[in-house]
């Protein structure tokens, strides 16, 4: 059964299917991340090499989930998983061809046990409740192998004196009401205990807007 939050919130942007073909082109995440789409990929794609296996925890637009798919080769593994249907219908027409890439239904606050290389969090937290930021982040931590990195990207809290900081205030009021919570707490802190036994480091782009933050377990 999908969330009530999904259902109340984002059925416009992820269970219509007409708004989701608008939607699904990498053009338009280039044009919603304001021309910063492919700098936020290439952070998650500098961390990876040939060979390692992925778990990303959400459908992600655009082509983020076939440059993964192509970073890590034909030795690697890609699973995905998405709580919508929808989702991973879209999701599995796109990385047609790339038998090493694997799409099925889960949920990244109960994902299934496994051990990987890395996860990737992209743009995920912000459209969760904090209730379910506290699930997921721990849940993301629970699937690294040891040597192994967890990889979030995510809206952060802009610089004071950011342009844009007003309009996307305006924006996450209207259409993104679990994003702000974002600009006042760090992800590590929403890890909990699972944040002991990895080492932590953030980067912030596009004058504070965008977070990167790693966690590497030790």
């Amino acid at each position: 059964m999908l969330p009530a939050y999904l259902r109340d919130v984002y059925t416009w942007a992820y269970l219509t299917p007409r708004l989701v073909g608008f939607l699904d082109r990498q053009i338009v995440v280039q044009a919603i991340l304001w021309g910063n789409a492919q700098r936020l990929i290439d952070n998650v794609l500098t961390r990876l090499k040939p060979g390692d296996t992925v778990f990303q925890p959400a459908a992600v637009y655009g082509t983020f989930s076939r440059q993964v798919a192509g970073r890590i080769g034909a030795l690697g593994r890609l699973e995905i998983r998405d709580i919508a249907p929808l989702q991973v219908g879209i999701t599995r027409r796109k990385v047609a061809g790339l038998p090493h890439a694997h799409v099925a239904l889960g949920d990244a606050a109960d994902p299934e046990d496994g051990a990987y290389d890395a996860v990737t969090c992209f743009f995920l937290l912000h459209e969760v409740p904090d209730e379910v930021k506290r699930q997921v982040v721990p849940a993301m931590l629970g699937l690294v192998r040891p040597g192994g990195q967890a990889i979030f990207v995510d809206y952060h809290r802009p610089h004071r004196l950011n342009p844009l900081k007003p309009i996307m205030k305006g924006i996450f009021y209207r259409l993104e009401p679990y994003a702000r919570s974002l600009w006042s707490q760090e992800i590590e802190s929403l890890a909990g205990s699972a944040a002991a036994g990895f080492r932590w480091s953030k980067r912030t782009q596009f004058g504070g807007l965008y977070q990167t933050v790693i966690a590497e377990r030790v």
